[in-house]
């Protein structure tokens, strides 16, 4: 992993980052299984989200459709998008041809009309991008009014540890473009993220129109410390949480 100072911009082309069409594979395998994945972030995002039978819902950022299937077979409708076009092929495979899903990238208005959906759901995706602001703006805008966006990112405080793990010690309050090489089923990309402080995080969710419902720091699943007893072996039996992601449900009012 490297960093890159705060007040430095990538100048590469941003196709060169992030490819997750040649990572497809690797990556929906590993995510059909992994402690995060699997037995954390997205149990955990089912949970915020609650009853959603019947609701309209946007996932944004799709992958290859595990939580638009485990969000389907509890009866809501879904529409998903995604930057990765190998991904989407993917999720096909997972999901049908009938499910609605298309290729869009987040940081481009979103192809949808005024108050489309009941609920957003930016499932480990708003940290590949610098600026928050217009893709906000854009889940607000399709959104009806009392709609819910519920979000899972990178958490800030983890990012800062593993920094200062490596010996490193950027300052926690800047935006921070950092670089990882990832190898996922045989093959390698260079993955970029935006790091940022929680005072950023909220920041941006309140300017783009949205009120903080719920900030969670959940449990990973029950049956995750039998399944993974090395990864959760420095946990303690009585503590069933660990540092890993930050969740949100915000209300669009």
């Amino acid at each position: 992993m490297s960093t890159i100072p705060e007040d430095h911009v990538e100048a590469a082309d941003p196709s060169a980052f992030n490819d997750y069409d040649r990572l497809a594979e690797g990556y929906t395998a590993e995510n059909e299984t992994s402690l995060l994945n699997a037995y954390y972030e997205r149990p955990a995002m089912l949970k915020l989200a609650g009853e959603v039978a019947g609701r309209r819902i946007l996932d944004a950022g799709c992958g290859s459709g595990p939580l638009f299937a485990a969000l389907r077979d509890r009866g809501a409708v879904l529409t998903g998008i995604d930057a990765s076009a190998g991904m989407l092929e993917l999720a096909r495979l997972r999901l049908g041809a009938e499910a609605d899903l298309r290729v869009a990238d987040l940081a481009d208005p979103l192809p949808f009309p005024d108050d489309a959906f009941d609920d957003v759901i930016a499932s480990l995706v708003l940290h590949y991008l610098q600026d928050w602001g217009p893709t906000l703006t854009e889940m607000r805008r399709v959104l009806r009014p009392g709609g819910r966006l519920l979000v899972s990112v990178e958490h800030p405080f983890a990012i800062t540890l593993m920094h200062h793990m490596a010996g490193e010690k950027p300052s926690y309050f800047g935006i921070r473009n950092r670089i990882e090489e990832w190898t996922m089923g045989g093959q390698s990309a260079r993955m970029s993220f935006w790091d940022r402080p929680l005072h950023a995080m909220t920041e941006a969710f309140t300017a783009a129109g949205f009120r903080i419902g719920v900030i969670s720091e959940p449990p990973f699943a029950p049956e995750a410390r039998e399944l993974f007893p090395e990864e959760l072996r420095e946990i303690e039996p009585a503590r069933t949480r660990f540092l890993s992601f930050l969740f949100f449900v915000l209300d669009a009012d």
